[in-house]
C-alpha cells in the first residue's frame, strides 16, 4: 500500500512539473485562451505517449503568424490526430512501442502526403540499420518536394534494399534536387525514379541480396 502511495504521489508529482513546464514554455509567447487550450491538448498527447514538442511549437508558430486563436487550437489539435495515427503505424511495423523522435517524423510524412501505410512500410524497411525517425523525415522531405508517395516509398526501399547506409538515405533529397537541376525539364517524380531504378540495379548486381519487399 505504501508502495503504491509513492508511486501515486511522483505520477502527480510528474504531471504538476510537465504542466508546469508547458504553461513556462507559452507564457508571453500565446494568449492566456490559446495556452489553455493547448495545455489541456498537451496533457493528453503526453499521456498517450505522443511527443509534446510539435504541439507546443505550432502553437507558438501559429501566434507569431498572427493566426486567430480558434485556428491555433484547431490546428493543434490536427496535429495531435496526426501524431496518434503515426503512432498508430509505426506499432504496426513492429512489436517495439514506438519512440517520440519517430512518431513526430511519421506525423511529418503524413503531412507531407504519405499514408499510414507507407509510414509502416517505411519503418519496417528501415530496420535494424537506419533509425525510423531519419527515413521517415527524408520519405517526408521528398514527398513535400514534390515525388509521388509510391515513388517515395520505392526509392528509399530500393536504396536500403542496394545496402545504403545512413548518410545514403539522408542524402535522397539532395540528389532528387540535383536531378531537377541538371536535367533540362525533369520533374521530381523523374528525378527519384531514376535514382530508384540505379538502386534496384545495384541490389540485383552480382554479390548483391536482392530487395525484399515490406512486410504485409
Amino acid at each position: 500500500m505504501k508502495t503504491l502511495r509513492a508511486f501515486l504521489l511522483l505520477a502527480l508529482v510528474g504531471t504538476a512539473l510537465h504542466a508546469q513546464d508547458v504553461s513556462t514554455r507559452l507564457a508571453g509567447r500565446v494568449s492566456p485562451e490559446v495556452a489553455a487550450q493547448v495545455q489541456r491538448l498537451v496533457t493528453a498527447a503526453a499521456a498517450r505517449g505522443l511527443p509534446v514538442d510539435p504541439l507546443i511549437q505550432k502553437a507558438i508558430e501559429g501566434t507569431a503568424k498572427g493566426v486567430p486563436a480558434d485556428r491555433i487550437t484547431a490546428a493543434v489539435r490536427a496535429l495531435a490526430s496526426q501524431l496518434d495515427v503515426a503512432s498508430a503505424a509505426l506499432s504496426r511495423a513492429g512489436p517495439a512501442h514506438p519512440d517520440t523522435d519517430a512518431i513526430a517524423a511519421g506525423a511529418f510524412a503524413l503531412n507531407a502526403g504519405l499514408s499510414d501505410t507507407n509510414v509502416t512500410d517505411l519503418a519496417r524497411v528501415s530496420a535494424p540499420r537506419h533509425t525510423e525517425a531519419a527515413t521517415l523525415r527524408v520519405a517526408g522531405t521528398l514527398a513535400a518536394m514534390g515525388v509521388p508517395a509510391a515513388q517515395t516509398v520505392e526509392l528509399v526501399t530500393q536504396v536500403i534494399a542496394a545496402g545504403g547506409e545512413s548518410a545514403d538515405v539522408l542524402a535522397l533529397p539532395a540528389l532528387v534536387t540535383a536531378g531537377v537541376s541538371h536535367g533540362r525539364g525533369v520533374t521530381p517524380a523523374q528525378a527519384a525514379a531514376g535514382l530508384a531504378r540505379a538502386a534496384a540495379a545495384r541490389a540485383n548486381a552480382p554479390g548483391q541480396q536482392k530487395p525484399k519487399p515490406p512486410h504485409p
